[in-house]
């Protein structure tokens, strides 16, 4: 579809080039009736540059291709307005080229929104890698948490202070939805001052893309959806997302043990294989349970979130439940896992998650 889109570019821009032939003399062009100046010839010239150049900035994936589409667009649209009569069909690809270069537009200042609020997220974080994790940091722990971090190698390892989590994903965005949408995603976790920022980009089908950012910063909750990166189909905020997200930076413990420690976080043991955690940070709290196997691998975590954020929404059981583990830098971790509303009409896994890549300490 890539190429195709480019050959249709490219001979577009090409068939400018014949205003520029024929206003400069160099050779008659019947199929243009009307006369043609020779700065109007150059201003054709021009416009077949920026769209030559714009298909082989798409091509390559430049993320500023947008910006000459735009602008080569508006050369040529207001050509074909002046030289309407011969010129009246370029109407239809400049249309297309608007729509693809508005959409890469949304895209570029969407990702610059998010890469933004990322480094504020990620400023002010000093060097501790030297701190390690040490047997007596876990005496106040519950019995099943201890062998858990003693289990997955956190013991003797750098305490995390922030880390990177690259995800493949399938996703459902209705309980009565029977096709899986393919999903990438990226986030950032903060411990020291409880955040995390994640950005999705979702394929609908070839031609509907949504792109999404969920975070959580001050003890505050925030989620964003886009449709094509250009038009908002949710913005939320509120007391009920601010709970639901401190719940899911709560469970995500499971990819940063050391956070398990956090002066935030207070431990209640429920048996020998379960463990109760409640946070509290700025003002906003939550809780949930981690369950563990006996070889002290963490296998469920489960909590009562709101599905959403209007007055009527009830708190529902949220769960993830772990289904393999791997190693990353030393640490093992679940990394592939499903989510899963349990709702009064049955079951709603919304989400299943891969973790492809983790990395610890590492801010760049």
């Amino acid at each position: 579809m890539k190429i195709a889109f480019f050959i249709l570019v490219a001979l577009h821009g090409a068939i400018h080039l014949l205003g520029f032939v024929k206003g400069v003399g160099i050779k008659e062009v019947k199929e243009l009736t009307l006369p043609i100046s020779k700065s109007m010839g150059v201003t054709w010239l021009l416009a077949a540059i920026l769209l030559i150049t714009y298909g082989i900035l798409y091509l390559i994936h430049s993320k500023y291709a947008w910006l000459v589409g735009l602008l080569g667009v508006l050369i040529s649209q207001i050509l074909i307005i002046l030289f309407w009569k011969d010129a009246k069909f370029g109407t239809f690809p400049n249309l297309l080229i608007l729509l693809i270069s508005l959409m890469a537009w949304g895209q570029w200042h969407f990702q610059s929104k998010v890469d933004q609020e990322t480094q504020r997220l990620l400023r002010g974080i000093h060097d501790q890698e030297h701190q390690n994790l040490q047997e007596n940091d876990l005496s106040e722990l519950p019995t099943p948490v201890k062998k858990w971090l003693r289990n997955l190698g956190a013991v003797g390892r750098p305490l995390v202070q922030v880390g990177e989590v690259m995800q493949k994903a399938e996703m459902r965005m209705k309980p009565d939805q029977k096709n899986w949408m393919q999903a990438s995603a990226k986030q950032y976790t903060r411990m020291d001052l409880p955040s995390f920022i994640w950005t999705v980009d979702v394929k609908m089908n070839p031609f509907l893309k949504i792109q999404g950012r969920d975070k959580f910063e001050n003890g505050q909750g925030q989620m964003l959806i886009k449709l094509n990166s250009l038009v908002s189909i949710v913005n939320e905020a509120g007391e009920k997302l601010d709970e639901g997200s401190l719940q899911r930076y709560l469970g995500e413990t499971v990819w940063f043990p050391s956070l398990a420690l956090s002066p935030f976080i207070s431990w209640k043991m429920i048996d020998e294989t379960t463990a109760k955690a409640s946070m509290e940070f700025q003002g906003t709290s939550g809780s949930g349970t981690f369950y563990f196997n006996d070889q002290g691998d963490v296998v469920r975590f489960s909590a009562m979130r709101y599905m959403d954020t209007n007055e009527e929404a009830e708190r529902k059981e949220w769960i993830m439940d772990m289904l393999d583990y791997q190693v990353f830098e030393g640490i093992k971790v679940p990394s592939k896992m499903t989510a899963t509303w349990r709702l009064d009409e049955g079951d709603w896994t919304w989400l299943k998650l891969e973790v492809t890549d983790l990395k610890f300490n590492r801010r760049n």
